[in-house]
């Protein structure tokens, strides 16, 4: 009876992992944006250039995804090198002490609008972990000569205090809250 238990329990775990998905990122159909307040009057934005994220699914949609990224900090591009510079330094991201940042999934909740998820997970800018929540809005798949491609954007805003950027701890030139837009596709390996 124990060697018939054990055999479903295997059976059930091999079952569960052949329904799971495995994607990577596809940076050539993504971006990584931000936004943040200049002077109280204006946006500047920029974007990360350099990442790698991973997704697992299990089933349809995004129910139960797991998302995993890591983006190199010193990919950070406003168009403006003398800014981008800035950015990489102490004052900000300190990119040779903090050369990465992460995001890592905890969990993903389906909401009551279709296509609709709140992505709940850990973000690490500067050895610092904080838990943000983005909101996802999922574009489906598409299939095509190429393989099958996942769509995705995720929204979510941080106040870069918490992560010890602490430039212009007044926020008077610039703003504390980030506004990150992610645009992702997929790719199903």
């Amino acid at each position: 009876m124990k060697n018939l238990m054990s055999l479903i329990a295997m059976i059930f775990l091999t079952i569960g992992s052949f329904a799971q998905t495995q994607w990577k990122v596809d940076p050539n159909h993504s971006s990584l944006n931000f936004n943040i307040s200049h002077s109280g009057i204006s946006i500047v934005n920029g974007k990360f250039l350099d990442y790698t994220g991973n997704l697992t699914t299990d089933g349809e949609a995004l129910n139960n995804a797991d998302f995993d990224f890591t983006v190199k900090v010193k990919s950070v591009n406003t168009n403006v090198e003398d800014r981008d510079n800035h950015l990489r330094s102490a004052d900000f991201f300190d990119v040779e002490k903090y050369p990465n940042m992460s995001f890592k999934s905890t969990k993903i909740s389906a909401t009551a609008k279709p296509n609709e998820y709140l992505l709940y997970g850990k973000l690490t800018i500067k050895d610092v972990t904080k838990d943000v929540v983005f909101n996802v809005n999922y574009g489906g798949t598409a299939k095509s000569a190429q393989g099958e491609k996942l769509g995705m954007k995720a929204e979510t805003t941080i106040n870069r205090f918490d992560y010890n950027i602490n430039f212009d701890p007044a926020a008077a030139g610039v703003g504390k809250d980030v506004s990150i837009i992610v645009h992702l596709q997929f790719a199903k390996q």
